[in-house]
């Protein structure tokens, strides 16, 4: 009796570790290395190994799996704790611990109820429950406790064959998708192979139907760009000393740029208030509106008591030719970052956190909230939607921010905390997916790497290496029209699932 003990506790311990290695896989199908595949048969090895398993075990399962995913899939936030969180590297390592641990919490509630619901390999556990219950997981990873919708499954296919459906329904549905194939790769792992003839051949359908529910097309008309990659070390970018050198960089590097239309400087690439810069920023204006161009800055603007991480424009706002320059330090014309980074850019329970450590006090991280919808930004008559830092790993805010009439969208970072980490590329792949479901040409302007210019497609057409300091020029074709995601968003996928969902209980109810 012991022997089959310790027998079954084996056996259940090497389970956990196969399915701990199963989630670790899934990274690898995400920038620097976007292998898709591994994330369809990760999935479907792990679909199939819990097949039989009672609720209980398929909560620690999917535990374990989303463990292995998170842990080694964001293992770059370590960087910026470790570097800049002033936290023993034993308490940050159990900070990220704990960040994975619970981020699994989210695969594992679909382990939970995918055993509850259908514990035995079929069509409707595979099919339809899995997909469903995976993708309402990640939808809400997205939004609960602010959301932190990074490694969907769906963004694996930046790269990967079905890529354009998200022009439909947005990312999420290629979460869908992916869970619904792996479920069928599951399936034919368990010698039933008939699903695949079937949801194969759709998948390739739907990729090639995709790109006829777009009304996106080209506005015969271009307009010339410079990105500007300052490279400001992490550690000086917020010292005293260090504004007026950090300023006077970028404009160096701008001045040999002013034949471009639009000119763009990264998130906060003016590292102080407003009200602190007057001067230079009135004659940087000056200089854009002389050269018929506009520079969109990022900068901390501040409206009475509140703080904000903000994008201005300086130069020319409704044309390319005008007499006089537009900013003149009003509130006008100004987007100010809606979605907050939790820690970096405020902190909760400040009064409790902020003593404990330098991580919970690092420099601005009192920020106050803009608005969730805001005007385009106007620069030399173009339209901009913006999106500042981790704000463009939120579809429905940016969806909720474009119109008829926005000609670009335009996303700056300092993804300097994260160093030489995987964590900028999976920003990036993040970026271009945006423009996938939206169908503009979209802009990334960053400190230190990548600034790029993506198409209406989602395809990087043009690119800066990172770590140096530069200026990326091109000239951007616009488009117009609209895409389906544009008009519905996600929520026919999220409706979909809840249905699914729901039938599965009801089944589920009356075999009881």
């Amino acid at each position: 009796m012991l022997s089959k003990l310790r027998a079954s506790a084996h056996h259940s311990f090497l389970r956990l570790v196969l399915a701990f290695a199963a989630g670790a896989v899934t990274s690898l199908a995400f920038a620097p290395y976007s292998y898709w595949p591994l994330y369809l048969i990760a999935m479907a090895f792990a679909l199939h190994q819990s097949a039989g398993l009672t609720a209980k075990q398929g909560l620690h399962y999917w535990l374990s799996f989303g463990f292995g995913c998170f842990s080694v899939g964001i293992s770059w936030v370590h960087v910026s704790i470790d570097t800049y969180g002033g936290v023993p590297l034993i308490a940050s390592l159990g900070l990220m611990a704990l960040l994975a641990l619970y981020l699994a919490l989210y695969p594992a509630i679909t382990g939970y109820l995918l055993q509850k619901l259908t514990p035995q390999t079929s069509i409707s556990r595979n099919l339809m429950l899995f997909p469903a219950l995976w993708t309402l997981t990640e939808w809400a990873r997205g939004w609960v406790l602010t959301g932190f919708p990074w490694l969907w499954a769906g963004y694996s296919q930046t790269q990967g064959p079905l890529k354009p459906i998200a022009s439909m329904t947005g990312a999420l549905s290629l979460s869908f998708l992916v869970a619904l194939i792996a479920g069928s790769l599951a399936l034919a792992m368990a010698k039933r192979w008939r699903s695949m003839l079937i949801i194969v051949p759709t998948a390739a359908i739907l990729t090639l139907v995709a790109p006829y529910t777009s009304t996106i097309e080209s506005k015969g008309e271009s307009l010339s760009v410079a990105l500007v990659q300052g490279n400001i070390a992490q550690s000086m970018k917020w010292q005293p000393d260090a504004l007026w050198p950090t300023m006077l960089k970028y404009m160096d590097l701008t001045r040999s740029e002013f034949s471009a239309d639009l000119i763009i400087w990264p998130e906060a690439a003016i590292p102080a208030p407003e009200h602190m810069v007057k001067d230079f920023l009135y004659n940087a204006n000056q200089a854009a509106t002389l050269n018929n161009s506009a520079i969109i800055t990022g900068i901390i603007s501040q409206r009475g008591s509140r703080y904000y991480n903000s994008l201005i424009v300086l130069g020319n706002y409704d044309a390319t030719e005008q007499v006089k320059a537009d900013y003149y330090g009003e509130e006008y014309n100004e987007y100010k970052k809606h979605h907050l980074l939790p820690i970096g850019e405020f902190v909760p329970l400040e009064a409790l956190l902020r003593p404990i450590a330098p991580l919970f006090n690092l420099p601005m991280s009192s920020f106050n909230r803009g608005d969730f919808k805001q005007d385009n930004l106007n620069a030399v008559g173009q339209q901009i939607a913006p999106a500042i830092c981790y704000e463009i790993a939120f579809p429905e805010q940016l969806r909720a921010n474009i119109n008829e009439t926005t000609d670009l969208l335009l996303t700056v970072s300092n993804d300097a905390w994260f160093g030489s980490s995987n964590g900028p590329l999976q920003h990036m792949e993040i970026a271009q997916m945006r423009s996938v479901e939206l169908g503009r040409p979209l802009l990334r302007a960053t400190n230190n790497g990548l600034t790029a210019i993506v198409n209406e497609k989602g395809d990087i057409t043009h690119q800066l290496p990172q770590f140096e300091a530069g200026v990326l020029t091109a000239d951007i074709p616009l488009v117009k029209g609209h895409t389906l995601f544009t008009l519905v968003g996600q929520w026919p996928v999220l409706f979909v699932c809840t249905l699914l969902l729901i039938f599965a209980a009801i089944r589920r109810y009356l075999s009881l």
